[in-house]
């Protein structure tokens, strides 16, 4: 028996990168998926390469309507929601004197304002059907401290980590478990832009601060999407069910805590 057998998930901004690896992940361990993503066509080549266990549905979390339709149809196409992952995000950074109102509105929007109401939507479906369920939350390291050039973003995942630690304590009570994995630095098409930004801000050569940042890690190179999975995939099992509104660091040993 695999450890997700007859578990159906829906994983938001899961069209590529950590969200595929979770979905790609949950599907061999037994569950259903529905590949949530306001990228709509790259979803469906990621459900369909996947296979028949993974559904894309578009979700675009800034938008209500959207993350309520998205839950519908997740509901409608696998029966219902037993876990969510929380992993649509967006990277920005900026001097502090540079960040403007639009970039802040953007990354939170997406980031903090997206991560709680869809927790809340799926939240409320486990509520009504009962029987509990697991919500998983992506924070990151940049979370735990500030960045001199990444404020917004670290600003938006501490509110994710302090947003877990409040559901947590205010769903358990339904038997459903919120918590959050902080990873550090992953690497990964979205590295490009990363890398970018930095070039810009820093002066440095493209590569640069990439090369760096693998070099700072304790264990010896960046993260894969793939070192997340386990986490992602213990966090949805029985086995966890006594673990409530925490966030695990699953980072090659950037943050102790």
């Amino acid at each position: 028996m695999k450890r997700l057998d007859g578990k159906c998930a829906l994983i938001t901004g899961s069209a590529r990168g950590i969200g595929r690896a979770f979905a790609e992940a949950y599907v061999n361990e037994g569950a259903k998926v529905v590949i949530g993503d306001i990228d709509i066509d790259r979803a469906r080549r990621t459900a369909g390469e996947i296979g028949e266990a993974a559904t894309a549905i578009r979700m675009d979390v800034t938008d209500q309507a959207s993350i309520d339709n998205a839950v519908a149809a997740s509901i409608d196409a696998m029966g219902r929601i037993d876990i969510l992952i929380n992993n649509a995000a967006l990277f920005t950074a900026a001097p502090i004197a540079d960040i403007t109102r639009a970039d802040y509105d953007r990354v939170f929007a997406i980031n903090v304002s997206g991560t709680l109401f869809t927790m809340q939507a799926v939240a409320r479906h486990m509520i009504a059907r009962g029987g509990g369920g697991k919500i998983i939350n992506m924070a990151s390291q940049a979370g735990r401290r500030g960045e001199a050039l990444v404020a917004v973003y670290c600003a938006t995942k501490a509110a994710v980590i302090s947003l877990t630690q409040s559901a947590g304590l205010g769903l358990i009570g339904h038997g459903i478990n919120v918590n959050a994995i902080a990873p550090g630095v992953v690497d990964g098409e979205h590295w490009e832009g990363v890398d970018a930004f930095f070039a810009k801000l820093e002066g440095k050569a493209p590569g640069q601060k990439k090369r760096e940042v693998g070099e700072s890690v304790p264990y010896g190179r960046m993260g894969v999407a793939k070192d997340l999975t386990g986490m992602a995939v213990f966090l949805a099992t029985p086995e966890a069910d006594y673990i409530v509104a925490q966030t695990y660091n699953v980072d090659g040993g950037q943050w102790m805590n």
